[in-house]
């Protein structure tokens, strides 16, 4: 049984399982690989002005048009592959949105040779205050507001 009771009443079964999977098997979980922490940040950001379950609808599409959240190849990803997530009905084609997976992956792969790791580079700032990780998150990356960085923390 899911911890989060609002979803025993979603309908249809498919939107319940979806959302099952999800808050027992991923939310609250925490991340260690930094390809999969990496990955929660482009969904975070996707989500923003859509809803969740959106999100999660697309995230097996996410997953194959970034491929598989490995960061070192989105961040040497050409002209021809931003084309192609524009293009690309499976995710959000948001220019800005894209450009920031493109460029975060960047910036996670400067991370991790000065930190060793993605997770070790938010490890080493632990503890910080939601604003605190705000101001360092917009300092850091792209596209990355209060309520994405609240949720992808």
């Amino acid at each position: 049984m899911s911890y989060c009771l609002a979803i025993d009443g979603m309908q249809p079964e498919s939107r319940r399982e979806l959302h099952k999977n999800y808050h027992d098997n991923h939310y609250g979980f925490p991340i260690h690989d930094d390809n999969e922490l990496f990955g929660r940040l482009i969904m975070e950001i996707n989500q923003a002005g859509l809803s969740w379950e959106t999100i999660l609808k697309k995230e097996e599409s996410f997953r194959k048009a970034y491929s598989n959240f490995e960061i070192k190849k989105v961040a040497h990803y050409t002209e021809a592959d931003r084309e192609r997530l524009l293009n690309d009905p499976g995710i959000i084609r948001n220019k800005l949105k894209v450009n920031a997976a493109i460029e975060n992956a960047k910036t996670i792969l400067s991370l991790q040779e000065e930190f060793g790791s993605f997770e070790k580079w938010l490890e080493h700032h632990h503890p910080k205050t939601l604003p605190q990780w705000m101001k360092l998150f917009k300092k850091t990356f792209k596209f990355t507001g209060g309520e994405i960085v609240n949720e992808f923390l």
